[in-house]
């Protein structure tokens, strides 16, 4: 391995100290059953769709795609979440988001809840959920909004905190077009919060580098 992605590689085993297992909330299931309704209204996947989970937790969005018959697997880092995912029957690897493990153009429905704001280089990361999604296929991406009364930027292990605009930009430049989008606004203790939802599906003659 060439001497500069050694120190990546060094890196990003560093900042994996950094993980911790997210627990389980009405709240956050709430959002997840709520966009996934919106989601389907949008797009009508079929039974048997495949669905990649990226940074599946313990498996709150795996057990939707499940209810509807869609054939969907997910992908997580931390021992604590892979244990509670498979204990629940969910099929999950471990695998990180930025370097999947997957064939060109498995999935019908790559979805990315609350993962990329945890990327050191979104861009990339972005353009490998691309490479993994067929032409056509649906992308959900939900993120947190910066500079809230939450400063999701302060997290530990939040390292892409991005402007709605970048978002967008990076998105266009992976072969994502934008179909919806919504604003999830919450009242904390703290003060108001926003995440920032985005619909997209997968060009069929994309500009990204993703399917070179």
């Amino acid at each position: 391995m060439p001497r500069d992605y050694q120190r990546l590689d060094r890196f990003l085993d560093e900042i994996g100290a950094d993980i911790y297992p997210e627990p389980d909330t009405d709240f956050h299931s709430g959002i997840s059953r709520e966009m996934f309704e919106r989601l389907m209204g949008l797009f009508a996947l079929p039974e048997g769709a495949r669905v990649l989970d990226v940074g599946c937790g313990s498996g709150v969005a795996l057990d939707l795609f499940y209810g509807r018959r869609l054939d969907a697997i997910g992908v997580t880092l931390g021992e604590a979440d892979l244990a509670a995912a498979r204990t629940r029957g969910f099929v999950v690897e471990a695998m990180d988001q930025s370097f999947l493990d997957f064939p060109r153009q498995s999935f019908d429905l790559v979805w990315a809840r609350h993962v990329l704001e945890h990327s050191v280089f979104p861009f990339y990361t972005l353009s490998e959920m691309s490479r993994v999604l067929k032409p056509g296929g649906v992308f959900y991406m939900e993120v947190p909004a910066p500079e809230t009364s939450a400063h999701h930027e302060r997290n530990k292990n939040h390292y892409s905190v991005l402007g709605r605009g970048a978002w967008l930009e990076l998105l266009a430049r992976s072969g994502f077009s934008v179909v919806d989008a919504v604003d999830i606004n919450l009242t904390l203790v703290s003060g108001s919060d926003t995440y920032w939802v985005f619909f997209c599906r997968k060009e069929i003659h994309p500009r990204s580098r993703a399917d070179a």
